[in-house]
């Protein structure tokens, strides 16, 4: 169930009926029993243990476009850090400029999700970091000539080096998703509402602690929960009523693709909400902007019900609290090319 929303701030309406005294007395508490605050250190993640040489080595790589067969799409170019994360594209421009299938994730806090893509066909970023370049629509290269391209720059062997002691041989395939994968782990946005679960009644605003109760109320947290706030189970588009084709276009059967299981069609991975109002174009066909108008569709396709406006009002507003610091990252300086790097190639298979 791909979820939402834009970058549209909108300003809330006067609502007798969201009282500020109606914010529950115990509302950390209920939300602790649902939603998990981002810890202060880089999570670990399953067999690669993270290290700063790991962490260096997978930033440069992540904003280095040669690893792309045409030299010009990194991980960056999809994944912007400077934009949320993503492209703010409805899909993403590739190879040949071939547009994608899908929107673009957000790469912040990926970390915290249960598995990678919308159909969660990657089991953690290390398989995620393969997907794109071995795709023909995105990067269009292949395990050898990456690698190849990598052992062409003397730096770069310094850096696997550095990254990977103790291995016969450094500059590899697997290497290279795990120090991405190290990189990623920590893009991690510390927001306001983490300040509040650890206990800061003041990091919220009234509206926003009004929003977050009636997330909850209306049973949003139910798939949007946990650390990520979303990003951790499956669940239909249009548990109650699809939406028209244009939103949910009929040829995608999301994780139906994974299974072949028939009651996984048109089912997807919960989106993590985390700095959602920083990652328009919302759900997995990218086609609605506004994050109000994306809230007002979870509530009829999900919830069955007809959000009043001030009830988006105050969704938003907690969405808002979900808007983090990312952290400060610097564009590496990358290693130079040599007589033996690789020549780029643009040309589109088949064509």
């Amino acid at each position: 169930m791909k979820i939402l929303f834009s970058t549209m701030a909108v300003p809330l309406l006067a609502a007798t009926a969201f009282a500020a005294d109606s914010i529950p007395a115990d509302l950390r508490e209920t939300a602790l029993a649902t939603f998990k605050a981002l810890p202060s250190t880089t999570p670990a993640v399953a067999n690669n243990p993270i290290t700063l040489e790991k962490i260096a080595l997978g930033k440069a790589l992540f904003f280095d476009p040669r690893v792309s067969a045409s030299g010009v799409v990194s991980c960056n170019s999809c994944h912007n850090l400077a934009t949320g994360g993503d492209d703010n594209l409805e899909t993403s421009i590739g190879h040949g400029w071939q547009k994608g299938p899908r929107n673009a994730p957000t790469v912040l806090n990926a970390i915290f999700n249960i598995a990678q893509f919308w159909d969660g066909r990657a089991e953690d970023l290390k398989a995620q970091a393969k997907g794109p370049v071995q795709a023909g629509v995105e990067m269009a290269n292949t395990p050898g000539q990456l690698v190849a391209t990598l052992k062409s720059m003397p730096q770069y062997v310094g850096w696997f080096n550095a990254a990977f002691p103790g291995e016969a041989d450094r500059v590899t395939f697997d290497n290279f998703a795990k120090a991405i994968e190290a990189f990623e782990a920590t893009l991690v946005t510390p927001a306001p509402f983490d300040a509040f679960l650890n206990g800061d009644d003041a990091a919220m605003t009234s509206e926003q602690k009004q929003g977050l109760t009636l997330f909850m109320d209306k049973g949003c947290s139910s798939c949007h929960g946990g650390t990520n706030v979303g990003g951790e189970g499956y669940h239909p588009f249009g548990i109650v009523k699809k939406p028209n084709a244009d939103i949910l276009p009929e040829k995608d059967k999301g994780r139906f693709a994974v299974t072949h299981a028939a009651e996984d069609s048109y089912v997807f991975r919960a989106a993590p909400l985390r700095n959602v109002a920083l990652t328009a174009p919302y759900f997995h066909s990218g086609k609605v902007r506004n994050l109000k108008q994306a809230v007002a569709i979870m509530g009829t396709t999900q919830l069955g019900e007809e959000l009043k406006e001030e009830e988006v009002d105050l969704l938003v507003a907690f969405l808002n609290s979900l808007t983090g610091k990312l952290p400060e990252v610097a564009y590496p300086v990358l290693p130079a090319e040599t007589a033996t790097t690789p020549r780029p190639v643009s040309q589109i298979l088949g064509k």
